[in-house]
């Protein structure tokens, strides 16, 4: 597996990371602990050494298994994790208060069995709490040795750089894909300019882009997706050209969909680190297939020319989701 430094922080991390949210958390696909750790160790043989995760997802209970899986390799390994949540449960609000961070930082600590977390974000920016405030938390934070980095998740341009002023940003988390390309008007210039790293999460566009979604595609009762404007049928309908698109490439790559898309966002910036999910070790080794596939200038131009061509129809998020990024 290829390393990549995120940004200018000095922070070497695998090419492609692995996102634990989903082994038990937010998806109806969650598996047992014992495989999850599996999974996870898994990873790491395989060469991934970077490993995200948050209190929310669980809550708390995918940090212990993401502290149980890698304690044996601790020092091989960064570990993200994320603070911003009232109880750490999205559904009761953000807490982005000093002391609510400080706590965080502590329980965090305990439950992935480290003296360290490497990568601390904010999950979500919190309007009432100054990011001068967040960022000097986690600046004290580093100063005591409980934190090394420092990161936003789906922060707008401004925040990034209020933050960046206080504590300088290792990273930026946040959405980005064939299937959602946002970042590029605003963010991803900024993060070139203050030399940040960018950790795209859902880089397969939550599942879209692996080509095994279609019309007829049903959810589990639990599946975060029941509720994305993005999944309804009339939409997965509209956007399957995006697919079948990604799909021709890959026949004549000779890989998968999945492939050719991580493949593409690995292309974009040598500073991405794209960090896919899954609880399937087939799919893993398929995801990281991707890191050693190379596109052309003529295949980046076909896609770019497929996607100038289309608009992908749905928000990525319902209204009281879509709330809460870009601030």
């Amino acid at each position: 597996m290829q390393k990549r430094i995120l940004g200018k922080s000095g922070l070497e991390v695998s090419a492609l990371g692995f996102g634990c949210m989903g082994l038990n958390f937010g998806y109806t696909t969650a598996i047992t602990k014992q495989d999850a750790v599996k999974l996870i160790r898994h990873a790491f043989d395989k060469g991934v050494t970077f490993f995200d995760t948050a209190e929310a997802y669980g809550p708390f209970s995918n940090e212990e298994i993401v502290g149980e899986a890698l304690e044996p390799v601790r020092d091989q390994v960064v570990i993200a994790t994320k603070f911003g949540f009232r109880n750490g449960r999205p559904a009761d609000g953000l807490d982005c208060r000093p002391e609510r961070i400080r706590q965080v930082a502590e329980d965090s600590l305990i439950r992935l069995r480290t003296d360290r977390i490497d990568l601390f974000y904010q999950h979500r920016v919190d309007p009432d709490v100054p990011m001068e405030d967040v960022a000097g938390t986690v600046k004290e934070l580093i100063a005591e040795g409980k934190v090394r980095h420092f990161g936003l998740s789906e922060a707008s341009a401004p925040s990034i750089r209020k933050a960046h002023d206080v504590q300088p940003v290792t990273a930026l988390q946040s959405e980005y894909s064939l299937f959602w390309r946002e970042p590029e008007k605003e963010v991803l210039p900024v993060l070139e300019e203050l030399g940040i790293g960018f950790v795209p999460f859902s880089p397969l566009g939550k599942g879209f882009l692996t080509g095994q979604i279609t019309r007829n595609t049903k959810f589990g009762k639990d599946d975060f997706r029941n509720i994305v404007p993005r999944f309804t049928p009339e939409n997965i309908e509209a956007n399957i050209v995006l697919v079948d698109h990604v799909k021709e490439i890959a026949v004549e790559k000779k890989a998968t969909p999945a492939q050719v898309a991580l493949a593409w966002l690995l292309a974009q910036k040598p500073w991405i680190v794209p960090i896919p999910g899954t609880t399937k070790i087939s799919r893993l080794e398929e995801n990281l297939g991707g890191a050693s596939l190379e596109l052309t200038p003529a295949d980046l131009q076909k896609i770019e020319e497929t996607l100038s061509r289309m608009t992908i129809q749905g928000d990525r998020y319902p209204k009281h989701l879509q709330e809460l990024v870009g601030k």
